[in-house]
């Protein structure tokens, strides 16, 4: 891929610099933004898709292979055509694709500097020099209204290329650099919604039903003109301080990747829609470990003796019977504040486990503990079955703060029979106890009575300890694992879960 001796290779090479040192159709020639890849196109590919694989996209030789033979037969300067002939090569799950988009506008900017053609759009202002926000929200709402069309589409660009230009530049430490936010804040195109809904609406009955759906169709408008001015200011910072560094902040991360702690509504929603697959990789994993172990650990005495044959040379292994039989296993989930959405995340990815194990049991807690085993089925959703167990469960007391310790003498008190021999114990928690009890013979008991115990901790393991945080004093009596993202959790569950 990397030879350049043939014409062909040499006709790549030059449409790709064409494509990329070019920009698209209308821009001006501006100097490449950091260094050219050292082996042309080939070298670009491979440094985009280094980039996918550091934000989580598994693009292995074979997908690159495939994305290069891609490049060979699509129009360079279709820039459009390209990035689906690459998705096409690249990716295999649709929750990619956001990460994948963010990445491409870095590597195959639309263009370098202002934009060609951009100034057709002028930005209204006063006579005093000031952006007229009145007229520029007018402007804005007459080319929303309209229906999607390329010409639309490229008027929208323009006017978000001229908005960041002029509107969103700021002298930073280092120089000046452009902002979405400074862009975006006068003119609030959130407040255009009504407007829309009413263009929308026009000629129409203005029934309940056209009202929805003009009000949806206004809202995704303005979230799709948002993105396209955020992708024109991370182009234009690209240029200035490198694509590598722009792809560490400001391209969307995988969810399985999202820090638990900070996750924004979009993850959790792509995680739940995960979930079952997840659940199907760790089932995979528990069933592979299960039928190893059914080989069974290998009967030295017997070995032994039956070498007698053969002069003492163990030829013949001869194995221990294993013991069939799955364990139970207990889930004690703190569900209150920023760890409720990694509690009821592993307590739905751990439900559907539950033909790998002989019973499952899951209790959740603020600072009393319930069972809530009940409350999980395969049609109700993670929002509701969090709903569902703070309505339904006694989990919260009088002041609703946590309180591990609490919560664990209540759950010893009133689930005596939880925990037996053949149970592993897994606790989901930061640990964060309020400065209050944290019952540590409590627990002591439980881990002492239990066949395995684990506490997954949701909290990076530097800030255990700090605080009101009683998780150092908790991990000298039971084997605390971190467990920040759902890629991390799935491969601490997966090893700990007994099979």
């Amino acid at each position: 891929m990397a030879g350049g001796g043939s014409n062909k290779s040499r006709g790549l090479v030059s449409a790709a610099k064409r494509a990329v040192i070019a920009g698209a159709p209308g821009s001006k020639p501006a100097a490449v933004p950091g260094p050219a890849a050292e082996y042309g196109i080939s070298g670009h590919l491979v440094g985009f898709v280094e980039a996918l694989r550091a934000r989580g996209i598994p693009v292995g030789p074979s997908e690159t292979v495939d994305a290069a033979q891609v490049m060979t037969v699509l129009d360079l300067m279709d820039r459009e055509a390209l990035r689906e002939g690459l998705a096409c090569a690249v990716l295999r799950r649709t929750t990619q694709r956001a990460t994948y988009d963010g990445l491409f506008d870095l590597w195959f900017p639309a263009a370098l500097g202002e934009r060609l053609g951009a100034e057709e759009v002028e930005i209204p202002y006063k006579p005093d020099g000031a952006v007229d926000i009145i007229e520029l929200r007018k402007m804005l709402a007459e080319l929303l209204v309209q229906s999607p069309s390329p010409e639309q589409e490229r008027q929208l660009q323009a006017l978000a290329a001229q908005m960041v230009e002029q509107m969103g530049q700021y002298q930073g430490a280092s120089g000046e650099s452009f902002s979405a936010y400074q862009a975006l804040k006068d003119l609030q195109p959130e407040i255009l919604v009504a407007k829309l809904i009413a263009g929308l609406t026009a000629g129409m009955d203005n029934s309940d039903f056209d009202t929805e759906v003009a009000r949806r169709t206004a809202r995704q408008r303005i979230k799709s003109f948002r993105g396209t001015v955020e992708a024109e200011t991370r182009r234009r910072v690209a240029e200035r301080i490198g694509r590598e560094r722009v792809a560490t902040y400001g391209v969307a991360r995988q969810a399985e990747d999202a820090d638990f702690l900070r996750i924004s509504q979009n993850e959790l929603d792509d995680l739940r829609r995960s979930s079952q697959r997840l659940a199907r990789i760790l089932a995979s994993r528990l069933a592979s470990r299960r039928r190893r172990s059914r080989r069974g650990e290998i009967d030295l005495r017997k070995t032994l003796r039956k070498s007698m044959s053969t002069g003492g040379v163990p030829i013949n292994l001869i194995t221990r019977k294993p013991r069939p039989g799955r364990p139970d296993l207990v889930l004690f989930c703190d569900i209150s504040g920023s760890v409720a959405g990694f509690s009821s995340f592993t307590m739905v990815l751990v439900n559907a486990l539950r033909e790998q194990f002989s019973r499952v049991r899951i209790f959740a807690f603020v600072d009393r503990a319930d069972e809530v085993t009940h409350l999980f089925d395969p049609t109700t959703p993670l929002d509701q079955i969090t709903r569902r167990i703070f309505t339904e469960a006694d989990v919260v007391g009088i002041e609703g703060h946590s309180d591990y310790g609490s919560a664990l003498e209540g759950f010893a008190e009133k689930f005596p029979d939880a925990i037996t021999s053949r149970t592993s114990l897994l606790i989901l928690g930061d640990a964060r106890n309020n400065y209050r009890d944290p019952a540590l013979a409590t627990l002591e008991q439980l881990v002492s009575v239990a066949k395995h115990a684990y506490w997954l901790n949701p909290e990076a393991e530097k800030m255990w300890g700090t605080g009101d945080s009683a998780a150092k004093k908790y991990a000298e009596i039971i084997e605390m694992h971190e467990c920040r993202s759902a890629r991390q959790l799935t491969a601490v569950v997966g090893r700990l879960l007994p099979v």
